[in-house]
């Protein structure tokens, strides 16, 4: 256990703090450098294994543990809240019926039963009107496209009620996993229940059913949020001052009972931990102006950043995040930029697995 603070990290609020006066925040300031070898390519056979770095914002000290010992931070009364989305099988090849090409195909949203939003690569071989045959059975044609690879496609019929398409599309793993793990479900959560992302919520992919019980029978409350993590999750920050980046939207439902259980541990002054950004950006969507939870369902486009006064939890459990991301600057609006800092340059020299299937880190 020591102190979170040096030379390095005073320099760099010196500033941050300068560049807060004038309410434009750099995206350098999220900005670090990983050696390519500590980005985690394959889960851990056992999920609770992995590293987890305990941070104590009050303090600033850091601790180093493992996953399973989570539950040595949590109390009876306390609430946990999970993100029960389940990645969908939403990527797949399919070919022009023109020229047979091949087109790379990702849906990430569904508008009705036949039309799907998608991420189409190369786009420059399929136009508005042209059509590719998917399977036998399901042939798809593109409605709309933009530059940037966004489409809309209307499908023949519902994709997922044929079991030719079903066994031909695959979950789509980030971009610095270079081999789909061997096991499908590694990339989903022990709790996912309700299809519709397009990325795993991976902070909870650290659990395992056996510690889910142990949890459960301290007497800690264990809640849900739905959120569909979306496009914006492959989508790099392109802008220099962050403020002007735009969020793509994601479909979100908060059950009546996660507010009331929420809320009445607040109340009580017992701690409420957010298991990932996810749940982190569905329950700061849901803020009442008397500073409580609500539930409700629609669809969160909410960005944040430094400076930004949380509401909704106490503690956050989440994994490290790829440079200049959104997430990072949630973690860094969470912790304090100094100590996220500190707390990064620490995994890096101790060697901590990074990423999707990398280890994690509760914040207190």
């Amino acid at each position: 256990m020591h102190p979170a603070e040096n030379e390095e990290q005073s320099q760099y609020a010196t500033k941050h703090r300068r560049k807060r006066k004038e309410q434009q925040v750099n995206i350098e300031d999220f900005n670090y450098d990983l050696p390519k070898e500590l980005i985690a390519q394959i889960p851990l056979e056992r999920r609770d294994l992995a590293r987890l770095m305990v941070v104590d914002r009050a303090t600033g000290t850091i601790e180093h543990r493992h996953f399973r010992d989570l539950l040595s931070y949590l109390s009876a009364g306390d609430v946990m809240v999970i993100n029960d989305t389940r990645v969908n099988e939403a990527s797949f090849s399919c070919r022009k019926d023109t020229t047979g090409a091949s087109i790379d195909i990702l849906l990430t949203g569904r508008k009705s039963p036949t039309r799907f939003t998608a991420l189409v690569r190369p786009l420059k071989r399929l136009h508005v009107g042209e059509t590719c045959t998917v399977t036998s059975d399901i042939s798809l044609r593109l409605i709309e496209r933009d530059d940037d690879g966004d489409a809309l496609l209307e499908f023949s019929r519902d994709p997922y009620t044929s079991e030719e398409f079903r066994a031909l599309a695959r979950v789509q793993i980030p971009p610095y996993i270079k081999q789909f793990p061997q096991d499908p479900e590694a990339y989903q959560t022990v709790y996912a229940k309700e299809p519709g992302s397009v990325a795993a919520p991976t902070a909870g992919l650290h659990f395992t059913p056996d510690l889910l019980t142990g949890i459960r029978n301290a007497g800690v409350s264990i809640e849900h949020v739905t959120l569909n993590v979306g496009l914006g999750t492959f989508q790099p920050v392109r802008v220099n001052v962050i403020e002007t980046h735009h969020m793509h939207t994601e479909r979100f439902t908060l059950p009546e009972e996660t507010a009331r259980a929420v809320n009445d541990a607040r109340a009580k002054h017992r701690a409420v931990t957010a298991i990932g950004t996810t749940v982190v950006r569905t329950l700061e969507s849901c803020i009442d102006k008397d500073g409580t939870v609500r539930s409700g369902a629609g669809e969160t486009g909410i960005f944040i950043y430094p400076p930004y006064d949380f509401h909704g939890f106490d503690h956050l459990v989440t994994n490290f995040h790829l440079p200049k991301s959104t997430l990072l600057m949630l973690v860094g609006a969470f912790m304090g930029m100094d100590l996220m800092w500190a707390a990064y340059h620490e995994a890096i020299r101790e060697r901590y697995r990074f990423f999707s299937f990398g280890d994690a880190m509760l914040i207190l």
